[in-house]
């Protein structure tokens, strides 16, 4: 009998144990998100790995159907299974941005410049390979603060990042206290307040009352660099909206922090691609330490900023480079000087540590300039509003005909601007009656969403608003008088409409719905859904993505207005018990259905015990 050799039935315990340890380590392997739910590997896309809602919800249904496989299915063919319950992501994702997320980038091993910020430009999963499953709050989440008194206040548990009180303690940005964060409204270049700050750059610019409005001539900012947002937000009570800009960077969550104080705010960053906004669509572009090489690529930065600022407009830069007397800073003066006098800016004001430059009102100057100064005017084909994957370019627009001869944009001050028919109406073949008309039929159909709502919102209820499809943003112009602000949001496949919400004082992005948004999870109070459904029902993109993704973005206690055609309102009302949203209006309104849900405010039992 030969030594070693095992018997057939010792062999077949062998493989037996073999086939065990094997099924037990592939499924650590594919559950380790959820089993070790405090690690810190990434989050896979597209993994089911991901922990059922029924098991770890707190009064969540134990054996929830899981959520179903990706459907493209047209609406009206779409079968009545109510879906009761979807996935929750591990609470380490409760911040995930899908299309700026770092672990997406590690995982796909994009090839990315880093000198030219790429990293933080937006690279989304593909559609199968999509996050599935819901954004658990952090622990100890609470209801936001209600605005105003969020400006100056908000929850430490809804952002539980303290490292930018440290890091920026000396100049006020923000300051622990108990169990919020406070904000005094200091910033890089005014450590004493932003208040001060904007008061002394309206006095440099000589406008009345020193008040930055200029009398509702500069409605429209850009604040490039943003932080925390204070900014902005000493802004509003001058009637002036800022868009505050920044990346998800080394100060990951300030834009985060922004939209939780309820002021408008946009990830996004100045790399390789335009912004997504249209021309002319600033007064003022504001830059106060931003750390940004305006130099680099042969100016193509100020040269995004020249694009985007209206005839006259500003370029506020508060900046060591602007003032400081060591030979770097000189140097970079002396360039940056130059190549804005090439652009055909001056200086308007230049007092202590800011300088501030205006565009010209017309052509006449980039007319004068001598054969081959650089940097160029652009081609005549460059469309100066596409900007959706656009990369920028090195070149200078030129003012349209109109603008030329107005000697400016020939838009009304503020708040008469936000009811007067914009000149770039022509643009699109739309007449006065047209916007007219467009502007009281949507003020009636706000005046019905409030209605339905009824109790269930107050003056501060709802404080950050978006209206996924804009048009011409007659949505948010019936809330003038509403204490919110509106991102109104124009897809980037149909006119570009979103001119025409900047030209009445309004602000806004471009987006593709069949992507994720690029914002922070819990940023909006209500989300305004008008035939967006439909919309990527004929992109042929999955209506199941956009559900999550809304509820992503979507603040517990939120509500969604959906406005659409019969069979979209039937879609999303087999998902409300695995969304976890309630239905609060269903009306009919010609051939279009408006169907009202609120999302509740729940928990995972691990972020429950976190908190305790």
């Amino acid at each position: 009998m030969m030594r070693g050799r095992p018997d057939a039935s010792q062999k077949k315990r062998l493989i037996t144990s073999a086939c065990v340890l094997a099924f037990f380590l592939g499924f650590l392997f594919v559950y380790r998100g959820s089993f070790f739910g405090n690690g810190s590997s990434p989050l896979e896309y597209g993994s089911k790995s991901l922990r059922k809602l029924g098991s770890t919800y707190l009064g969540g249904d134990e054996g929830g159907d899981a959520k179903h496989e990706e459907s493209f299915a047209k609406f009206d063919d779409a079968d009545d299974v109510i879906v009761k319950s979807f996935p929750v992501c591990d609470d380490r994702h409760s911040e995930l941005i899908p299309c700026l997320d770092r672990n997406l980038i590690y995982q796909t091993r994009l090839k990315l410049d880093l000198s030219l910020m790429e990293h933080y430009e937006r690279h989304c999963p593909n559609p199968e390979k999509r996050f599935n499953c819901l954004i658990p709050p952090p622990p100890g989440y609470k209801v936001p603060i209600k605005w105003p008194k969020s400006r100056d206040e908000v929850w430490k548990a809804n952002i539980p990042h303290t490292h930018l009180a440290s890091e920026k303690s000396d100049q006020n940005w923000m300051v622990v206290k108990g169990d919020k964060i406070n904000f005094p409204g200091g910033g890089t270049h005014f450590h004493y307040g932003a208040g001060k700050y904007i008061a002394h750059m309206a006095n440099m610019l000589n406008f009345p009352n020193d008040i930055l409005n200029n009398d509702g001539q500069l409605r429209t900012v850009l604040d490039v660099g943003c932080g925390v947002a204070s900014f902005g937000g000493y802004l509003l009570s001058s009637d002036i909206i800022a868009m505050s800009l920044a990346p998800n960077d080394v100060h990951q969550n300030q834009i985060q922090f922004a939209l939780e104080r309820g002021i408008p705010a946009y990830l996004g960053v100045l790399g390789t691609k335009r912004l997504p906004y249209p021309s002319r669509s600033f007064e003022l572009a504001h830059c106060s330490r931003c750390r940004i090489d305006w130099l680099q690529r042969d100016g193509i930065l100020l040269l995004e900023l020249d694009r985007l600022l209206r005839p006259g407009g500003y370029f506020a830069y508060s900046s060591p480079e602007a003032y400081a007397q060591d030979e770097e800073d000189l140097r970079i003066w002396k360039e940056m000087s130059a190549l804005v006098e090439r652009m055909c800016w001056r200086i308007a004001a230049k007092k202590n540590q800011t300088v501030i430059w205006q565009k010209p009102l017309t052509n006449d100057c980039y007319l004068q300039r001598a054969p081959g100064t650089q940097p160029p005017m652009c081609r005549s084909d460059d469309d100066p509003d596409a900007v959706w994957g656009v990369l920028m370019e090195p070149c200078i627009t030129p003012y349209s005909k109109h603008d030329h001869e107005a000697q400016g944009s020939d838009l009304a001050p503020w708040p008469a601007r936000l009811s007067s028919p914009p000149p770039r109406l022509a643009d699109f073949g739309y007449s006065k009656d047209m916007f007219s008309k467009d502007t009281e039929t949507w003020q009636q159909r706000v005046d019905q969403y409030w209605s339905l709502l009824g109790s269930k919102v107050s003056a501060d209820t709802v404080r950050n608003l978006m209206d996924m499809k804009a048009n011409m943003g007659s949505f948010a112009a019936a809330l003038k008088d509403k204490s919110v602000w509106v991102m109104n949001v124009v897809p980037e496949d149909g006119p570009n409409t979103l001119k025409l919400v900047y030209d009445r004082g309004l602000i806004g992005t471009t987006h593709n719905w069949c992507e994720a948004f690029s914002t922070y999870p819990r940023t909006y109070d209500l989300l305004h859904a008008w035939t967006v459904f439909s919309d990527i029902e004929r992109k042929g993109c999955s209506g199941e993505d956009l559900l999550l993704e809304m509820d992503r973005i979507l603040r517990p206690t939120g509500f969604i207005i959906i406005r659409d055609k019969p069979s979209v309102r039937d879609f999303v009302k087999k998902y409300l018990v695995a969304l976890h949203w309630e239905e609060v209006a269903n009306a009919e309104d010609g051939d279009e259905v408006v169907f009202i849900v609120q999302k509740k405010v729940w928990l995972t039992s691990e972020s429950l015990r976190d908190s305790d």
